[in-house]
C-alpha cells in the first residue's frame, strides 16, 4: 500500500493571480484540490513544510491527507508549477481520491539480480530505456517501485514489459506493444573482440 503523508493547509478565500501572489508573499504555496465530484477547494500550504515532502522520494506516487479547517481530504499530487528561474514551487494541483479510484501514475523501476545476468557478468552494461513505468492502479495501492529481474539476460538482449511481473492490481497503461525497458549492451572491449573474431572467421 502506498504511503500516506499528513499535510496541513489553510483555505484561501478566492482564486486568481493577485491572491496567489499575495499568498506567496506570505510564505505559503497556493494549491487547489479538485475532483471527486466536488467543487474545487483553493488552499495554501506552508512553504517549508511543503518543500520537505516535495523533495522526498516518490512525491507523485504518495497519497496525502490534507487537513483544511478540521476536514481531511485524501489526495494525490498531479502537478506542480515551478518558477522558471528560481525553481520555487508556484502552485500545486491535488486530485481527490477514494479507495475505488483507479489512477494513472509513473512508478520508478528497480533492477535486481544483476549478478545473475550472464551479459552483465561478462562486463556488459545495463542500458535503462525507461526509468519509470506508466501504470494504472487503485489510488490506495500505488507501488513504491516496480522490481525487475535481470536474471538470465545476456549481451544484446532486451528486457521487455512482458518479462515483468507487475504487483497485483497494477496494469501497464501501454497495452498495444511489448515495449523495451532496458537492454544489456556490450562494452567497447567486448565489441572489439567480437569484431576481430568475425573478421578472422
Amino acid at each position: 500500500m502506498t504511503q500516506i503523508v499528513p499535510l496541513s493547509a489553510e483555505a484561501r478565500a478566492r482564486a486568481g493571480k493577485g491572491t496567489a501572489r499575495q499568498t506567496r508573499r506570505e510564505g505559503r504555496v497556493p494549491a487547489v484540490i479538485y475532483g471527486g465530484k466536488q467543487a474545487p477547494l483553493t488552499i495554501s500550504l506552508e512553504k517549508f513544510a511543503f518543500d520537505r515532502v516535495l523533495h522526498a522520494p516518490g512525491f507523485f506516487t504518495h497519497l496525502f491527507d490534507v487537513t483544511v479547517d478540521g476536514q481531511t481530504h485524501r489526495v494525490l499530487p498531479r502537478d506542480v508549477q515551478f518558477h522558471p528561474v528560481t525553481d520555487v514551487p508556484l502552485h500545486v494541483d491535488f486530485l481527490r481520491v477514494s479507495a475505488d479510484t483507479r489512477i494513472h501514475v509513473q512508478v520508478p523501476v528497480e533492477f535486481v539480480n544483476q549478478e545473475k545476468s550472464p551479459g552483465l557478468k561478462r562486463g556488459g552494461v545495463l542500458n535503462i530505456v525507461r526509468h519509470e513505468l506508466d501504470v494504472t492502479c487503485a489510488a490506495d495501492n500505488i507501488p513504491e517501485q516496480i522490481t525487475i529481474s535481470c536474471e538470465g539476460f545476456d549481451v544484446g538482449e532486451s528486457i521487455h514489459i512482458s518479462a515483468v511481473t507487475l504487483p497485483e492490481g497494477v496494469t501497464s497503461t501501454i497495452t498495444d506493444r511489448d515495449f523495451t525497458i532496458a537492454t544489456i549492451v556490450a562494452p567497447s572491449g567486448l565489441k572489439s573482440e567480437e569484431a576481430e573474431g568475425a573478421a578472422a572467421s
